[in-house]
């Protein structure tokens, strides 16, 4: 099946098409420089820029495949969850052309879209598998038991990953977004240099990164002039990997996972993606990542999540909603 994926979540419009597990076109319009001047994402500037964007977005998703609208044979947008005027232009979008085209159309839930980001790679996918979830507004670890059957292990309590990249980077005038001027001011620091929390101790497979964030504050204003910015992003940075690594491997020896999986945009760092390589060869786990463009939001996630589940002949109706806050779809299974 040939399908065009729209993703307009937050700040990128995005559209890809999709055939199987290949990627044949994966088209994304960030918006990173418009929200740089505001430090984060305005919603109502992002849902206008999403309208200015999502037509030549699709043209040239489909250009690119070397496909026409009348050779699709199936829609999927993220509807859930996200920012609601910026959902609501991607799915406008997407039922307009369903009806047009008279093809299925499905609502896709964006974190299920990064869980699945990992079926772009060659690789056979083993299940069950934990999946570590890694973004500005996620940090959850996934049982993956097979597509469409996911439970919770643990995720943060407060801020999420990302998150605290992006407010550590402020408070150090690094700008937005955080998590890659982290990464490159981190690679000429000592990452010893400064002792940071770890948040949550014990055996729990869950997080908290808002003590992390605190401390960071504290040690700008208390050091003052004498702060070496290098050494704190290193030191910031090797303290988010050390958590990150260490909660996603005792999750997946407790649950008996063949795999480790990391996807979501702070999935692009390249500290955290050697840590969790090494942890799980030692263990004797898969271990395997998206492509860094596919780590970040973009619509080829999209499609591949909804690719088998049209093929199963799901789809949804033309009143599919937006919805903001959602969990990830059923079956779920809370541990």
């Amino acid at each position: 099946m040939t399908l065009l994926a729209i993703e307009t979540s937050c700040d990128e419009t995005s559209a890809a098409v999709v055939r199987g597990r290949e990627v044949l076109s994966n088209v994304v319009a960030s918006q990173i420089e418009m929200h740089q001047k505001w430090g984060g994402v305005v919603p109502e500037a992002a849902a206008r820029a999403h309208v200015e964007s999502i037509l030549p977005v699709i043209e040239e998703a489909l250009s690119t495949a070397g496909v026409t609208p009348e050779d699709l044979e199936g829609l999927a947008v993220t509807n859930r969850p996200g920012l609601v005027g910026a959902l609501s232009v991607g799915v406008t979008a997407a039922k307009a052309m369903a009806l047009r085209l008279r093809i299925p159309l499905l609502g896709v839930h964006h974190l299920e879209g990064h869980i699945l980001s990992v079926l772009s790679l060659p690789d056979e996918i083993p299940f069950p598998h934990v999946c570590l979830v890694v973004s500005g507004g996620h940090t959850e670890l996934v049982k993956v038991d097979a597509i469409g059957a996911y439970t919770i292990l643990g995720q943060t309590l407060d801020d999420a990953a990302g998150e605290a990249f992006d407010k550590s980077a402020r408070l150090l005038g690094l700008g937005y977004p955080g998590g890659r001027a982290i990464q490159e001011l981190a690679q000429c620091g000592n990452p010893k240099r400064y002792s940071l929390p770890q948040g949550l101790k014990g055996d729990t497979l869950d997080f908290s990164f808002s003590g992390l964030k605190t401390a960071m504050s504290r040690l700008v204003e208390n050091e003052g002039k004498n702060l070496n910015p290098a050494d704190a992003a290193a030191s910031l940075q090797a303290t988010l990997v050390k958590v990150l690594t260490e909660r996603a491997v005792r999750a997946a020896e407790h649950h008996g996972a063949k795999a480790l999986t990391l996807v979501g945009g702070v999935a692009a760092n390249l500290a955290l993606r050697e840590s969790l390589r090494e942890a799980a060869e030692r263990r004797g786990l898969v271990f395997l990542t998206p492509p860094v463009a596919l780590c970040t939001d973009n619509a080829a996630m999209i499609g591949l999540a909804a690719h088998p589940r049209l093929m199963a002949g799901e789809s949804d109706g033309f009143a599919l909603d937006c919805l903001p806050n959602s969990d990830l779809p059923l079956p779920i299974r809370q541990s």
